[in-house]
């Protein structure tokens, strides 16, 4: 092509251009005018900038668990592109060093086990699943093996490539093209139990699956061949706030050696955790300093509204937003480390005080995002915040109780009282279309005020209407469809478990829990500790004591259903 058309300008498209000796990008395409070596250029940081894509963090796990450097530098300087999975696996024996520490049992164990226990406390939570990368075909069995007697055969598979036959000793694991897409499409799917897919070359390449979150390492790569593995983790997926590798063998102990590109800010692609450990003090400090002279030790109305004073407007309000945000990011980032323990008080107090001034239609200049998983669990565990008082029926209902209120001395804490109680009912019914309306005129309304246009007591009378509103479009609601949406999702948990181990009637074990839930529940029982303790002893009856299940995990994933719909 070359010598027919030698004036020719030759371009190429790719997301990792190679400059080196043996084999350049730049040689063949582009031209010598342009920056660079590109005509047009968008990188890593603009795709992230442009939410195209995730940010990419690495995780050093316990030195104990890395190869020595040189067996790595070896299988480094043997590693190419050009050869089958036959010869790769063939140069994997000969590289006999690395090869026999890598597959150690010892090793194997203790990295399946960290694997295990990784996945379950830190991505497990927030319903992302996991690829394992090992050294070769033999240790994708290895690991299975060690993995299945940890998490069950039904969590883990394998893909790889297998020629089949009597002489592949890997027949077992070879699939079709068909079988593989199911297995793939079970993998993306949230509801399946397939969490880990072990691989060693396959799917490093071009697999798109935006619930992988987490790369477990540990096989040696660089360059190209590592940034095109570890961007499978940084697809965008709904409350994923990044990609996470877990680098068994210290690849990453050198940035710039594993990922040697001219263009340096590829290496910006990715971050150690450590580093975002650094972070934290002064992300906390930043959001705190909305809040200068507020007790944070203060709850209930008092608390609550001390803080709102700080973010008079919304303005003020959006720009706590956005540093709250990337706290709330770094934290599901982090969690559950223990660097966490220190700011935990904080940082329950400040995602008390984001949730409260969060427009209650979820609209607004800036996107607020929905809590994580790991955020979520933090709030309600053990101890609450000091709760609100939900008498909202009362106050719009008695008269006197309605006059009192318009004949306050304070006027404006009234109103934020008020108003603190409607957004906490419409945000029990988040997804009706007529709740969301009611949410968008109260924060017209708010707004209307904040510009001066509703004086106090204009604004408390408003309020009142709306909040009169809020409770009827309450009873409107359909009680039986709620219930039915309750029984559903016990229903589907139940059936989802069922096996020779829980051998349960479904129907019947849930109008059992059903019937009893709703005989101990009461308005706002999942704000107080009284109301948990209840719940759950009645939980325990049905599950543990008439039915005889023994499942901690079953039981948690019932209690987070009924405290949902209940």
């Amino acid at each position: 092509m070359r010598d027919a058309l030698p004036n020719a300008f030759l371009f190429g498209l790719t997301g990792t251009p190679i400059n080196k000796r043996d084999r350049n990008t730049f040689w063949a395409f582009g031209a010598d005018e342009d920056e660079q070596g590109y005509m047009s250029r968008y990188s890593f940081q603009d795709s992230i900038r442009d939410k195209a894509t995730l940010p990419l963090h690495f995780e050093a796990v316990d030195v104990k668990l890395h190869i020595d450097k040189d067996a790595i530098d070896e299988a480094y300087a043997q590693m190419t592109d050009q050869l089958s999975e036959e010869d790769k696996d063939d140069l994997a024996r000969r590289a006999a060093k690395m090869a026999v520490l890598i597959k150690a049992p010892a090793r194997v164990q203790a990295i399946c086990q960290h694997i295990v226990n990784h996945y379950q406390d830190k991505v497990e939570p927030n319903g992302f699943k996991a690829q394992v990368v090992t050294f070769d075909r033999e240790c994708c069995v290895l690991y299975k093996k060690a993995m299945d007697e940890l998490v069950g055969p039904d969590a883990t598979a394998i893909v790889m490539h297998t020629q089949g036959g009597k002489s592949d000793k890997y027949a077992e694991w070879k699939l079709s093209k068909d079988e593989e897409e199911k297995l793939l499409d079970r993998f993306r799917d949230p509801e399946d139990p397939l969490k880990f897919l072990i691989v060693t070359s396959k799917l490093l390449t071009g697999f798109d699956a935006p619930i992988l979150q987490v790369m477990y390492l540990d096989k040696p790569m660089k360059d190209h061949n590592l940034l095109q593995a570890i961007c499978r983790t940084n697809r965008v997926y709904s409350g994923k706030t990044h990609g996470l590798i877990v680098d068994y063998l210290g690849i990453f102990d050198d940035v710039a050696t594993a990922l040697d590109f001219d263009e340096k800010a590829v290496q910006k692609v990715i971050t150690n955790l450590d580093d975002l450990k650094k972070e934290l003090p002064g992300v906390v400090a930043k959001c705190l300093a909305f809040f200068p002279g507020v007790d944070r030790t203060v709850g209930g109305y008092e608390g609550l509204i001390a803080a709102q004073d700080c973010l008079p407007d919304n303005e003020t309000r959006d720009k706590f937003a956005a540093e709250y945000s990337v706290l709330s990011r770094l934290w599901e980032a982090l969690s559950p480390d223990p660097c966490l323990g220190l700011y935990q008080t904080d940082y329950k107090w400040l995602t008390q005080i984001y949730e409260s001034v969060k427009p209650p239609s979820g609209n607004g200049k800036l996107l607020w995002h929905t809590l994580g998983a790991k955020t979520i669990e933090l709030v309600h565990e053990n101890v609450h915040l000091e709760t609100v008082r939900d008498d909202l029926d009362t106050l719009v209902m008695d008269a006197e109780v309605l006059e009192g209120l318009l004949d306050a001395k304070d006027p404006e804490k009234k109103s934020k009282e008020i108003e603190i109680k409607i957004i906490a009912r419409l945000r029990k019914h988040k997804d009706n279309p007529k709740f969301v309306d009611l949410g968008e005129r109260l924060e017209k309304l708010k707004e209307r005020h904040d510009q001066g246009l509703l004086h106090s007591i204009d604004f408390l009378k408003e309020l009142l209407t709306l909040a009169k509103e809020v409770v009827q479009a309450e009873k409107k609601v359909d009680l039986v469809d709620e219930q039915a949406k309750a029984k559903a999702a016990l229903t589907e948990l139940f059936v989802e478990v069922k096996s020779g181990k829980t051998p349960v009637v479904v129907e019947r074990i849930v109008a059992d829990i059903d019937e009893i839930v709703r005989l101990v529940r009461f308005p706002g029982w999942q704000d107080t500790k009284a109301g948990e303790r209840e719940v759950q002893k009645a939980l325990r009856k049905v599950i543990y004591v008439k039915y005889k299940v023994k499942d901690q995990d079953l039981f948690d994933k019932a209690f987070g259903y009924i405290r949902q719909y209940y």
